[in-house]
Order: structure tokens, then C-alpha cells, then sequence
């Protein structure tokens, strides 16, 4: 049973790391929309093609509201409460099973 648990404590580390990575890139995204950055830079591109998979869903469901998107914030709350809830939940079940 502990190979099952280390797994489970492996798959928990790798996801707290993409999670953490999405946070980056759809902070620096909303960060890159204060200002207007050129479109043909290779590291806007990068982190637009990285962000827009998981804004464009949301921002197709929640409208604009008084000219603000609201989507990157509801995207980090998701981001959030999936590290909170399911790294943590898949470190205390990986830990029992050592």
C-alpha cells in the first residue's frame, strides 16, 4: 500500500506545481492587460496561448461587467480552491496509506 501512497504524494506535488504555474501565467496575463503590450512579442503570445484555455470558458459565461473582465479573478479563486482542497486531500490520503 505505501507504493500507492508515495504515488499519491507524487501526483499531489506535480499538481500543486501546475497549479501554481497557472496562477503565474494568468496573473502576468492580467497584468499584460494594464498596459498594451505588443502583440508579435514572442512572451505575450506564450502567455496568452497558455492563459486563454482556461479564461475563454469563463469569460463566455460571465459577462463584462461595468467594462471590467472578471474572469482571471474567477479563474484564481478556482485555482485556489482546487490547491487548497484537492493537493491537500491527496496529501492526507497519501499519507495514511504510508
Amino acid at each position: 500500500m505505501f507504493i500507492l501512497g508515495y504515488f499519491l504524494q507524487a501526483v499531489a506535488g506535480v499538481l500543486h506545481i501546475l497549479l501554481t504555474a497557472a496562477t503565474i501565467v494568468i496573473i502576468a496575463r492580467a497584468v499584460l492587460s494594464w498596459v498594451s503590450p505588443d502583440p508579435y512579442n514572442q512572451i505575450v503570445r506564450i502567455i496568452n496561448q497558455f492563459s486563454e484555455p482556461l479564461l475563454f470558458p469563463v469569460r463566455k459565461r460571465v459577462p463584462y461587467i461595468s467594462g471590467i473582465d472578471f474572469s482571471p479573478l474567477i479563474v484564481l479563486l478556482a485555482i485556489m480552491f482546487l490547491d487548497n482542497f484537492l493537493v491537500s486531500s491527496l496529501n492526507r490520503i497519501a499519507l495514511s496509506m504510508l
